[in-house]
């Protein structure tokens, strides 16, 4: 069985360092995975599958072209890890990978498809409801949170494909300014300056929305 047999089989269950940096273990199964080990593939997959697809349906906005892009992240992976020497963190650099993988898709797909927008119950079961623990929420007040909901995700998909991913990896992934600069390819400075562009698209699509 190859890598791809791999992949499939567990979807379906389913700053930059030097390489001296890397923990012994993460370059462990790096190297495992390098050398076929079909054991130390499905590691890594079960390991990041859900960061992975997550990203994928935020930046695509459909869960079966997430579903597919995260199998062909995966393939990609394993088809360039022998090349991986610690220039930056492994879970950095799957998320450069997924991320020029959805924007070649991205590119293709809207051509071709209507750009359906992921309910708001597709998202909440996909990702969990937006209250926070313990929190309890009126009937009105509840309703005034999904309006909202539906209109933040519907102007997250209307921003330029790099501002959408600048934003999703930032405020929703909570990345660090230089992963996400080396999971662009771009500096550190050009990361904020489309993070404030994004912000500023944002606020002016959801001018007058309120909780």
């Amino acid at each position: 069985m190859g890598f791809r047999f791999v992949a499939e089989s567990v979807m379906k269950d389913a700053g930059a360092l030097d390489w001296a940096e890397v923990g012994t273990g993460e370059a462990a199964l790096i190297e495992r995975c390098a050398a076929g080990e079909q054991a130390a593939c499905a590691e890594l997959v079960s390991g990041h599958e859900r960061m992975v697809y997550q990203l994928a349906l935020h930046l695509l906005g459909d869960r079966d072209e997430a579903l597919d892009l995260s199998q062909e992240v995966f393939f990609s992976v394993f088809r360039t890890i022998g090349h991986f020497r610690g220039q930056s963190a492994l879970k950095t650099w799957i998320y450069r990978i997924a991320i020029n993988q959805a924007r070649n898709r991205q590119r293709w797909w809207r051509r071709r498809h209507k750009a359906d927008q992921v309910s708001l119950d597709q998202h909440v079961a996909a990702h969990g409801d937006l209250r926070q623990p313990g929190e309890h929420t009126s009937p009105d007040r509840a309703y005034a949170r999904k309006e909202l909901a539906e209109k933040l995700w519907t102007a997250l998909d209307r921003l330029p494909f790099d501002q959408r991913t600048v934003i999703v990896l930032r405020e929703i992934d909570g990345l660090r300014y230089d992963d996400i600069a080396f999971s662009l390819g771009v500096a550190v400075g050009t990361v904020k300056s489309r993070l404030t562009r994004a912000r500023q698209a944002l606020r002016q699509q959801l001018q007058g929305a309120r909780v």
